[in-house]
């Protein structure tokens, strides 16, 4: 793919609530769907590491090749974050244009070293880490693509990989996005992971990040979904397949494969996808979930629980939750 000589930057300041719903839109409609997530970062006590404060507003950015299609597209941006500040305020849509040289790394500022648990550590890959000792250390491109540890659903979803994922164990990471997840896993000891995505853009940089941390020797990444989630479109185009899965897709679901599962996605797809998940566990296998806003935390559980699963823990950031079940 040629890339474009000029770009177009669209930024907005929003509430940590809607990043979520906000970073959707713009991925929707940017190069590569990609978003740079803009936090508020704290500075730590020593060394380059920072921590983000959740209660900050967080500026997203994506970019969009000047074209003939530019200003039809900048539209479409508008509208669809319009109907947002119905609900949330955001911040005044700003725009600026870019020249090739100086697009290819604005966004690389927006992400520095961040710790996250007791040993992972997010090092952009531009940029040089000294690790400490039991340091688990994910050298990522984010590519302006998800998955770079920032969104709450992800750091829970770390730190239960820091305690959960055993040396040896079969891993399966469904949506892997970035690939940070699956990354994580074969660093703290897993000893083969299958890394699940059903957007080929997804697929390619997780590709590449999994062999940016040379650990493509356990971890396999391909375009894909389980069961039910085969018949599904791309999470942002709103098409979840049928109302009720096709019994044959279901049938295609491996049965008791895997010691691990981390399910960081939407809790529809989690609903949907229950039967799927509890039948790839293996017996006394963890099934990590999240992605889960608040109001929707009691789908899951009763779709869940409902598969057969058990729930062990549950844990909040914010408004998002994570949980743990068993089977």
């Amino acid at each position: 793919m040629e890339t474009p000589n000029a770009w177009l930057e669209i930024a907005v300041e929003v509430e940590p609530e809607v990043v979520e719903t906000v970073s959707e839109i713009l991925a929707r409609y940017g190069y590569n769907g990609g978003v740079v997530v803009e936090q508020g970062w704290v500075a730590g006590d020593e060394g380059p590491e920072f921590q983000y404060d959740p209660n900050r507003p967080v500026w997203l950015r994506t970019y969009l090749p000047l074209d003939a299609q530019v200003e039809e597209t900048r539209q479409r941006i508008e509208h669809a974050l319009w109907h947002v500040s119905q609900i949330r305020p955001l911040g005044p849509i700003q725009t600026r244009t870019l020249a090739e040289e100086d697009w290819a790394n604005a966004w690389k500022q927006f992400y520095p070293v961040l710790r996250i648990g007791a040993r992972t550590v997010i090092v952009p890959s531009w940029l040089e880490y000294q690790p400490q000792p039991d340091d688990i250390v994910l050298l990522l491109d984010p590519g302006m693509a998800f998955g770079t540890g920032l969104h709450p659903t992800t750091k829970l979803c770390l730190q239960l990989l820091e305690r959960l994922v055993q040396p040896g164990q079969q891993v399966l990471d469904l949506g892997t996005g970035s690939g940070i997840l699956a990354i994580a896993a074969a660093k703290l000891g897993a000893g083969a992971v299958l890394a699940l995505d059903n957007d080929p853009i997804a697929v390619r940089v997780a590709q590449e990040n999994v062999a940016r941390n040379q650990v493509g020797d356990r971890v396999t990444v391909a375009e894909g979904s389980l069961g039910a989630g085969q018949a599904m479109g791309h999470w942002l185009s709103g098409d979840f397949g049928p109302a009720t899965p096709d019994p044959a897709l279901s049938a295609t679901t491996p049965q008791a494969t895997f010691d691990l599962i981390a399910a960081n996605l939407i809790a529809k797809v989690l609903v949907l996808l229950a039967p799927d998940l509890a039948a790839a566990l293996k017996p006394g296998g963890y099934l990590v979930s999240s992605g889960i806003i608040d109001i929707k935390e009691a789908d899951v559980v009763a779709a869940f629980a409902g598969a057969g699963l058990r729930q062990v823990e549950r844990y909040v950031e914010g408004e998002w939750v994570a949980l743990v079940h068993t089977r």
